[in-house]
């Protein structure tokens, strides 16, 4: 009895050694948008004949309201795009030292992080006509 007592520990010590043994890894990814405005959407929804309320519709509320020298108004929308990207990983190392005074825990450890942040901007023009109907609608995105 005492033999199988030794061998279940000596797994048990084993089975801690492994567990201890462990490598993390994480990573985390985040979108944060505004809207969800795309060229694509402005190009196959915003037509021109349209009405300032079905332009509202697809798009929502434009950022800026103005007007042009012939006193027709101009709509236009502003939307930044920005993701996060963060990962990190950690290990560690530790080692069962038997012998000496009783035994103890010995180890070595390392870690690694890294970030980076990418924005993407979309401006969509949308001009009227004197009854409020689109006359033009221009578009330009960035990426940085």
């Amino acid at each position: 009895m005492n033999l199988n007592l030794k061998k279940h520990g000596a797994i048990t010590a084993t089975f801690l050694a492994l567990s201890l043994m462990t490598t993390g890894c994480m990573t985390n990814t985040h979108a944060v948008k505004e809207e969800n405005i795309t060229i694509a959407k402005a190009q196959s929804e915003i037509k021109k004949g349209m009405s300032s309320a079905e332009v509202i519709d697809v798009l929502g509320s434009p950022n800026m309201v103005s007007t042009d020298t012939q006193g027709r108004e101009v709509w236009v929308y502003d939307k930044i795009s920005t993701n996060y990207n963060s990962s990190s990983a950690s290990g560690s190392l530790l080692g069962l030292l038997f012998g000496g005074s009783g035994g103890g825990l010995g180890g070595a450890s390392a870690s690694t992080a890294s970030a980076s942040t990418n924005q993407r901007t979309l401006t969509i023009v949308v001009k009227f006509d004197e009854i409020y109907k689109v006359r033009d609608v221009s578009y330009r995105s960035s990426s940085f």
